[in-house]
């Protein structure tokens, strides 16, 4: 299944499907690694979506993304394996079907480390959907509000609101320095621990709702005035959020600036946060919340002047986001086998040697039942391609080896996932990693248990520059092994 063809690209971009895409993100050199690892903006077609989120169903209908109903945001999977967060507006949200489709083009072409960025789109008969980025570990609101295990600290929360400063900078900078709502829910925690803004919140606003929630007292008074958003009233939010990570609690700024005015700091301060702070520091952050808050729009910062007031403040800068979280990484899970630690550093040679090793063993009782056939002469030529490519993998003429596995799978008389991971190696070999994946995924298919599989889906995924897929496809791989070497019956 390929992405549908739009009327506003013409050209497409290559990976398990084609699509079409839109042009290259405008970014800075400086930012350009950081977003690598993402394609282009891509339209896809609701069935894609459809099956990536296994029809919508309600066991993936996640809260991470802050959004209310009727608009529900899914977590899914595309046939990549690209794990990705699907936002569904109701059928009235975007009556005209070209005004979202330039809308989710224009913010399709911001890529930024400090986004959770979109991906593409769907614009089908009354169907609007937007595609972005999964962010696994939750909200601020989450973690800040509704924690389980440990409050956040405070040099995590300095670096929330940095963050977040660099990305409204960065949305500013390229001509979109509106944002509608913008609070705890719409700021979310990817793989690493490390915040980003979702970029729902970038859309203009449409008929699913209003730019604010219906809390008056969080609301800028501007908005409450003119009912329209500008650039100030997204610092005026800024500023309610300041006040979220200093109190831990969500104080409307009115009580908030009664309580700066008389001095009251303490009953501002969140009581977990004792002794993680200087007076300075806490000050400071208060003074720059006030700004933020100011009545009139024009005498709030900007977020250049936000980011140049928060770097400073920074603390523990080389401890990890998801230490400093408490959130378990994923490079942190249970020692790696020989073969988990070949994929994971893409040492095909180590690969292809315990692969070579390892034989046909897992194949075991999955070809007995068509033994009658051998004596056919199809299925003898069938068993020639597979030696004759079992004769070229072992001499690593891995071209060779491809045409023959080629021909014994394509024949698809018998199945047999060690072939299909032989093959995946093959093409990895000869640099064409999507291949690499797809006969990975199709050796998991035959047998769904099978950690090689996942390993291999793993190196694949990094030759695709898919490193977070990567990890969770390691991670597989880790637990189906252990599952594997359990002796039955033991827990």
């Amino acid at each position: 299944m390929g992405c549908q063809c739009s009327k506003l690209a013409p050209c497409c971009w290559d990976s398990q499907f084609k699509g079409s895409v839109l042009e290259a993100p405008d970014v800075d050199n400086g930012e350009k690694s950081e977003v690598d690892y993402l394609p282009v903006f891509c339209e896809y077609t609701f069935e894609q979506l459809k099956n990536a989120t296994s029809g919508f169903a309600v066991e993936n209908i996640v809260s991470e993304h802050g959004e209310k109903a009727p608009n529900v945001v899914y977590k899914g999977k595309l046939e990549n394996q690209r794990r990705i967060a699907v936002k569904r507006f109701n059928r009235v949200a975007w009556p005209d079907a070209r005004q979202f489709s330039e809308e989710a083009r224009a913010v399709g072409q911001l890529r930024n480390h400090r986004l959770a960025n979109l991906l593409g789109c769907c614009c089908e008969d009354n169907e609007r959907l937007l595609v972005a980025e999964y962010m696994p570990n939750e909200t601020l609101a989450k973690h800040l509000f509704h924690w389980e295990t440990q409050p956040m600290k405070w040099a995590m929360r300095l670096r929330v609101v940095l963050h977040l400063a660099q990305a409204l900078e960065y949305c500013t900078g390229r001509g979109r320095a509106l944002y509608h709502d913008l609070n705890a829910y719409r700021i979310l925690f990817d793989e690493d621990g490390n915040p980003r803004l979702s970029c729902f919140g970038l859309m203009k606003n449409s008929r699913d709702g209003k730019s604010y929630s219906t809390n008056l007292a969080f609301t800028p008074p501007e908005y409450l005035r003119t009912g329209r958003v500008t650039p100030e009233s997204v610092i005026y939010s800024f500023g309610t959020l300041l006040l979220d990570l200093l109190s831990g609690k969500h104080i409307p700024p009115s009580h908030a600036l009664d309580l700066i005015r008389d001095r009251n700091l303490q009953m501002l301060t969140d009581s977990c946060l004792e002794g993680q702070f200087t007076n300075d520091d806490g000050t400071e952050l208060v003074r720059l919340a006030s700004r933020c808050l100011q009545y009139e729009p024009r005498e709030r910062p900007n977020p250049k002047s936000l980011v140049a007031a928060l770097t400073p403040l920074q603390k523990e800068t080389e401890v990890p986001s998801h230490v400093l979280m408490g959130i378990p990484h994923s490079a942190s899970f249970s020692p790696l086998s020989p073969l988990g630690e070949a994929c994971s550093r893409m040492d095909l040679t180590a690969i292809h040697e315990i692969l070579e090793s390892v034989g046909y063993k897992d194949d075991e009782g999955m070809t007995n039942e068509l033994s009658f056939q051998m004596w056919t002469d199809q299925m003898q030529e069938t068993l020639n391609s597979k030696k004759k490519g079992d004769a070229a993998f072992r001499q690593k003429d891995f071209r060779a080896a491809i045409d023959c596995y080629t021909q014994f799978i394509d024949v698809g008389t018998m199945v047999s996932p060690t072939v299909c991971a032989r093959r995946s190696l093959c093409y990895l070999m000869s640099d064409m990693p999507q291949e690499a994946l797809n006969d990975a995924m199709q050796a998991q298919v035959i047998s769904p248990v099978w950690h090689i599989a996942s390993y291999l889906q793993a190196a694949a995924l990094t030759g695709l520059g898919m490193e977070n897929e990567a990890q969770a496809a390691l991670k597989d791989g880790t637990t189906l092994e252990a599952q594997r070497n359990t002796p039955s019956g033991q827990k």
